[in-house]
């Protein structure tokens, strides 16, 4: 009789079967089983977001979760949002403002204001909407205030705050 998988993930569109260790990170199995490297590990610890990831539309610490935890889950990594030869609109702003300088930290911060731009579109305040009932304000204070659990050790947060405001831009226009 074939052995359950301990989780069966869905990354990027793909299905997987995990049978290893059910002790071991989303964020590990995603580097080091599925061999999907653009996802960063930073501190280790959830306090840079170098590891961020979306399950089912929304992002989390990859680091902070087990995999199997994940069974059955929609998992997008920065190998699932665009390709170099085709950019996500957010990739090719990240490229345009120059919202990056070394690159370590650029897949989360991808990962993390592909979700946010999600969540501003859906009405989800944060802890500077200025009242919860209405519709996000797309200030630059809210977009600093959602993208605060990503840290940027070269400090490009200007232009990474130029580049998310552009691609919201885009979006909102070809909608």
């Amino acid at each position: 009789m074939a052995q359950r998988p301990a989780a069966r993930l869905s990354v990027n569109g793909q299905s997987h079967e995990y049978h290893g260790d059910p002790r071991r990170s989303l964020l590990d199995v995603l580097r080091l089983d599925l061999g999907l490297t653009g996802t960063k590990k930073g501190c280790d610890h959830g306090q840079c977001g170098a590891c961020t990831v979306i399950v089912n539309g929304r992002r989390i610490n990859s680091c902070l979760t087990l995999a199997v935890m994940h069974d059955e889950d929609e998992i997008t990594t920065i190998e699932g949002i665009g390709t170099p030869d085709a950019l996500s609109t957010l990739q090719a702003a990240f490229v345009a403002h120059d919202g990056f300088q070394c690159g370590y930290c650029t897949p989360g911060q991808i990962c993390s204001a592909t979700a946010m731009i999600e969540e501003i579109r859906q009405g989800w305040p944060s802890a500077v909407t200025a009242d919860p009932a209405d519709k996000p304000a797309v200030a630059d204070a809210e977009i600093r205030e959602r993208m605060s659990g990503n840290l940027c050790r070269c400090g490009a947060y200007d232009n990474i705050l130029a580049a998310i405001r552009n691609a919201m831009a885009q979006t909102e226009a070809a909608q």
